[in-house]
C-alpha cells in the first residue's frame, strides 16, 4: 500500500471539489471562482487557516474585476486592455503557485485520487450566472461611458 493509500484507509476523505479542475476551470472563469471553491475545499477538510487564505484570494480576485470595469473608464480601452491582461496573467499565475496547486499536492499526497468528489453542476451553474451578471454590468458601463462622452464632448458645428 502506498503512503496515500494507507492515510486514506485510516481517515476518510471528505467530500470536496476537484482542486485541479477547480483551478482548471478558472481559465473560463477567473481565479476568483477557482479561489472560492478552494475555500469551502479546506473548510471540508478542516484548515481554517488555509481558508481564510483563499477567501483573500477570492476577494483581491473579485477586486480585480471591479479594477477591470472601472479602468476601462478611467484609462482608455486599447491601455487598459493591456494592463488588464498584464494584471490577470500575474494574477493568476500567483494565485496558481500560492494557492491552488498546493491544495492539489496536499489532497494527492493525502488521499491520492481516492476521494468523493463534489458535482459541478450547481458551482458552474452559479459561475455561469456570475460571468453573465458581468457580462450585463460591463455592457451598462460601457453603454454609459459613451452616453457621458457623447454629451460632454463639444459640437464640431
Amino acid at each position: 500500500m502506498t503512503e496515500p493509500e494507507q492515510i486514506a484507509a485510516v481517515e476518510p476523505a471528505p467530500v470536496i471539489w476537484n482542486p485541479n479542475a477547480a483551478a482548471n476551470w478558472c481559465l473560463l472563469f477567473t481565479p476568483a471562482f477557482g479561489a472560492y471553491l478552494h475555500m469551502l475545499n479546506w473548510r471540508a477538510l478542516g484548515d481554517s487557516k488555509r481558508a481564510a487564505s483563499s477567501r483573500a484570494w477570492f476577494y483581491s480576485g473579485m477586486g480585480l474585476l471591479v479594477f477591470y470595469l472601472l479602468s476601462s473608464l478611467v484609462i482608455g480601452s486599447k491601455a487598459s486592455d493591456a494592463i488588464s491582461r498584464l494584471v490577470g496573467l500575474v494574477y493568476l499565475l500567483s494565485w496558481y503557485f500560492a494557492s491552488a496547486r498546493p491544495q492539489a499536492r496536499y489532497v494527492k499526497e493525502r488521499w491520492g485520487s481516492d476521494y468523493v468528489r463534489r458535482p459541478w453542476g450547481k458551482a458552474l451553474a452559479y459561475a455561469l450566472g456570475g460571468f453573465l451578471v458581468y457580462l450585463l454590468i460591463a455592457a451598462v458601463i460601457g453603454v454609459m461611458a459613451a452616453i457621458v462622452q457623447v454629451t460632454t464632448t463639444p459640437s464640431q458645428f
